[in-house]
């Protein structure tokens, strides 16, 4: 199996870089299959997230489908993809998708609450307590 970094998703779904699609798109054509898909990690999916967003000003429900598609793609093996799906929803209800992943991967680790300083993320994640 091979893995994926964020560069190369990007890649994949913007085509701003006609060479570096086409190799990518190539690769992936020739080397993974259902069988034997590239991993995506939920640490790409945070940077993939982020960098649609600050970068190339991707809406956030263009960003969630971006997002749909990746987990629907059968030559694509997401990482524990039930955690990134309820991460998406949360995504898609307001919360920052990173702060998702970390709710969402504590939880399921068996942390009672995540403690942060983030306010907008306590506000919108109950998994959040805000240290004050």
């Amino acid at each position: 199996m091979i893995a994926l970094d964020t560069n190369v998703l990007v890649r994949l779904l913007v085509k701003d870089d006609a060479a570096q699609f086409a190799l990518a798109q190539s690769y992936l054509r020739e080397h993974c299959t259902s069988d034997d898909p590239a991993l995506v990690n939920r640490v790409v999916l945070a940077e993939f997230v982020w960098v649609l967003e600050s970068f190339y000003a991707y809406p956030r429900e263009r960003v969630a489908q971006a997002l749909d598609g990746i987990l629907a793609t059968a030559v694509f093996a997401v990482e524990d993809a039930s955690s990134v799906r309820a991460a998406l929803a949360r995504y898609r209800n307001g919360a920052d998708f990173a702060d998702a992943i970390i709710a969402i991967t504590n939880l399921r680790a068996g942390a009672s609450t995540t403690l942060t300083f983030d306010k907008p993320a306590a506000r919108r994640l109950d998994e959040f307590t805000l240290l004050k």
